[in-house]
């Protein structure tokens, strides 16, 4: 789930489609005050927050300040007006991790946010019940035990275990794990066929959701 603080309406709708039809869970404030209580609870559960720096109640930088004070790791990305250097910096100061000036194309924002959680998952480990992924480490461990994998199955899972609990189709598949690379709907289900196997017999479920694609799931 990520938070979206933004108080010009008709843009918080555009970002909150545009985003949830990318297959992220978005939850949206407008005020300044309502993100800075969000924000300081230290178990917020949020993967990303997106802030506008000009609010209602308080500023996005406040908000910003509140975030760092307990949590280091949760990537920012700061929506500001074109110009407002100073702004800008200041926001990367306080530990911001990227910017956007509006007008911005929903293109480059969805790259931005991609980019922010692909570098944030760099540094975590991933968990699907038994099922373990060490990012850093770039391992694979099932039931405590080591699960070695070719290349191509790896970022085939890795891919699945980081929407864990939720279906991704293809298309989703094909840009996030295989970027770059032609990767046909066919060797797609070959590489999920042999991971089906690999799982078979753990705690861990990797189905076939008819017209949503395939879930990664614990049993």
């Amino acid at each position: 789930m990520m938070l979206l603080v933004e108080d010009d309406r008709l843009l918080a709708e555009t970002l909150v489609d545009a985003l949830s039809l990318e297959g992220h869970g978005v939850e949206h404030l407008a005020d300044g005050e309502a993100a800075r209580a969000r924000l300081d609870d230290p178990d917020h559960g949020l993967t990303l927050v997106l802030l506008d720096l000009n609010l209602p109640g308080c500023g996005g930088l406040e908000v910003l300040e509140t975030l760092r004070r307990h949590d280091a790791d949760t990537p920012v990305l700061i929506l500001t007006a074109r110009g407002a250097v100073e702004d800008r910096v200041r926001g990367l100061d306080l530990g911001a991790d990227d910017y956007l000036a509006k007008p911005f194309a929903l293109d480059e924002l969805e790259a931005r946010v991609r980019a922010l959680l692909r570098r944030r998952e760099r540094g975590q480990a991933l968990q699907v019940g038994p099922l373990a992924f060490d990012a850093p480490a770039q391992r694979f461990t099932l039931d405590g035990e080591a699960l070695a994998l070719p290349p191509r199955e790896q970022r085939l899972l890795a891919c699945l275990m980081r929407h864990g609990g939720e279906p991704v189709d293809k298309a989703r598949l094909a840009e996030e794990a295989f970027q770059g690379e032609a990767m046909g709907d066919n060797a797609i289900e070959v590489y999920v066929h042999r991971l089906r196997k690999r799982l078979a017999g753990s705690a861990v479920a990797l189905r076939t959701v008819r017209g949503l694609g395939y879930l990664l799931e614990a049993t």
